[in-house]
């Protein structure tokens, strides 16, 4: 079932109670959605980095004799989705490497895209990799930076003026738990405490798991170091302008996040209102496609006055498939994870509310989940604008050569997905979803307008 896939998801924790890895594992679990491919978890005990790392799900991956053994009062944790090297064991993060400063622990979220030109940099130095993720190119950097430098937050601070891209980080030596973001603020992170822990997430989500509370988001460009409790912020990189995905709002997000000052939840819901006012449709039902789709769903009914109906059954328990090349299992592979509920749509007028058409070939499939099940009309409305870029910032948008609104008008879309109708959101109307926010957004998916320079990429 091909759609966007997730964000990647990081957690750090500052614990002096000594609870960091069992606290890093249920804040993993929370932020599952923006990683299915692997995790891991490092703790720092008495000075040491111990870790453990595996492909697979949280649950799959840790048990209760793992987490006993990563004692320690301090953590970081990821959940990976690949879009910067592939679905390899040595790819999983938190990346753990030792120089002649002692050991340093990193997990990463984004995409940098001067990766190729760090990499043979780094290459003629004798570096060699163990790895094909840019995250190990960043942990590289900042390991030779610190040789030349007092303290490991400086050499993260001076290594942010070379990257290029998207990346929140956290970094974790022998003595320092560092948050950073990239001066853009491409990818979310935000801070929160539980008593005397400070903790750092992708997403608040994480931490109304732990009991924390969220204090503010980690600016863009900033880095904020923890040290035996103390905390310091260092702002000098620090940029008055952000970037934010705006794809955070229309997908990747849980819908209970705060991001930004705007509940994804209440955004998705906007999106689906504006959907209502610019493409209205005479219909019996709304139906949302699980999951970032029924927030949207929700508001077009709110706004068109038609009742809102759970329209398909989503099979939570199913990991990723490797689908073979023919129309059969494709769509057997839709029906594995979505199936529409025929005493619903039954001889309704349908509208069925998603966030994204990406190929166009899911939602082709999810179409005829409807008719099959007796749909009369489907009328197609997409939360977020046609996609016409690629993304470099790690999202996985794929070339433009593999976007069907690239090649198509939406009346030639609409055909190729057997829809009655199909409307997206406008530009105008995505840029009115988070009126609260606190962000600027980057919408180059959409517009091909980059905040950065990315000519040598495409």
């Amino acid at each position: 079932m091909r759609k966007l896939h997730e964000e990647c998801g990081i957690f750090g924790i500052y614990d002096p109670n000594g609870e960091a890895s069992k606290s890093t594992y249920y804040g993993l679990v929370s932020l599952q959605h923006r990683g299915q491919e692997g995790c891991g978890i490092a703790v720092n005990k008495d000075r040491e980095i111990y870790h453990y790392k595996d492909l697979g799900l949280v649950n799959d991956v840790f048990n209760q004799q793992i987490l006993e053994d990563l004692e320690g009062n301090m953590a970081v944790g990821h959940v990976r989705y690949s879009t910067t090297g592939g679905n390899l064991r040595e790819n999983v993060q938190p990346l753990v490497l030792r120089y002649i400063k002692g050991t340093l622990a990193i997990a990463h979220n984004g995409n940098l895209t001067n990766t190729y030109e760090l990499k043979k940099e780094l290459e003629k130095t004798g570096a060699i990799f163990q790895t094909t993720s840019d995250t190990e190119i960043i942990a590289y950097l900042i390991a030779r930076e610190r040789i030349n430098t007092g303290s490991i937050e400086d050499a993260v601070k001076n290594v942010m003026n070379i990257l290029e891209g998207a990346y929140s980080l956290l970094v974790m030596s022998p003595n320092k738990l560092i948050a950073a973001r990239d001066k853009w603020g491409f990818r979310p992170l935000c801070m929160g405490k539980k008593g005397d822990a400070i903790v750092f997430a992708s997403e608040t989500c994480a931490f109304n798991t732990i009991d924390a509370k969220f204090e503010r988001n980690i600016k863009p460009g900033e880095v904020f170091v923890i040290e035996q409790g103390k905390t310091k912020s260092i702002t000098d990189n620090c940029s008055d302008k952000s970037h934010l995905c705006i794809f955070e709002h229309i997908y990747f997000a849980r819908p209970d996040s705060l991001i930004e000052n705007e509940v994804v939840h209440e955004t998705r819901k906007r999106a689906g209102m504006f959907l209502a006012k610019q493409s209205p449709v005479n219909a019996d039902i709304v139906v949302g496609v699980p999951d970032s789709g029924l927030s949207a769903a929700e508001g077009y009914s709110e706004y068109a006055k038609i009742p809102n109906q759970m329209g398909f059954v989503k099979n939570r328990y199913i990991a990723r498939t490797f689908i073979k090349p023919n129309q059969k299992e494709r769509d057997t592979a839709v029906k594995m994870k979505l199936n529409a509920l025929s005493n619903v749509v039954k001889d309704k007028r349908i509208v069925m509310v998603d966030d994204s058409i990406v190929r166009g070939t899911t939602s082709g499939r999810i179409v005829n989940l409807l008719r099959e099940a007796g749909a009369k009309e489907v009328h197609v409305r997409i939360s977020s604008p046609p996609f016409l870029w690629p993304c470099f910032f790690g999202t996985d948008i794929p070339s433009r050569d593999d976007l069907i609104a690239n090649k198509h008008t939406i009346d030639e879309i609409r055909q190729m997905i057997n829809a009655d109708s199909l409307d997206f959101l406008s530009l105008e109307n995505l840029h009115n979803i988070a009126p609260n926010s606190t962000c600027g957004f980057c919408d180059s998916c959409f517009t091909g307008n980059y905040p950065i320079n990315v000519e040598h990429l495409l």
